[in-house]
């Protein structure tokens, strides 16, 4: 066996060991990174059904169709109520009013769950 010089061996254990709080301060600052992560992409898929929804209605999609339908119908879930196309926030009454309306109301959703998400995750991330 090969003896090694006892101060290079204290160093490497000096580096290598880690604290108990240590490992919680980066059990913590993971933990709050995946929930930043998450909430970030959740706020990101909401924005772009509530952009599907609205390019739908601007294309005139076929409302008979099952996924077109779907898409509407979880854009009105997820529209907080304030951008709701039955009770909107603004309302366009020419002949395109239906498509404007829902650009404009599902447009600004859009926008405030990006706001809201990016906020949020500002908040969280460490």
């Amino acid at each position: 066996m090969a003896e090694e010089p006892m101060g290079e061996h204290k160093a490497e254990t000096a580096d290598t060991g880690a604290t108990g709080t240590d490992t919680r301060a980066l059990n913590v600052a993971r933990l709050r990174d995946n929930a930043a992560r998450v909430v970030w992409i959740i706020c990101v898929t909401l924005a772009l059904v509530l952009a599907a929804a609205a390019f739908s209605y601007a294309l005139e999609a076929n409302e008979d169709n099952a996924l077109v339908q779907t898409v509407r119908d979880l854009a009105n879930t997820f529209d907080l109520g304030f951008f709701d196309l039955d009770n909107p926030v603004k309302e366009f009454a020419d002949p395109n009013g239906s498509v404007k309306t829902a650009l404009f109301n599902y447009g600004i959703a859009c926008v405030v769950y990006l706001m809201v998400g990016r906020i949020l995750e500002r908040i969280l991330r460490p």
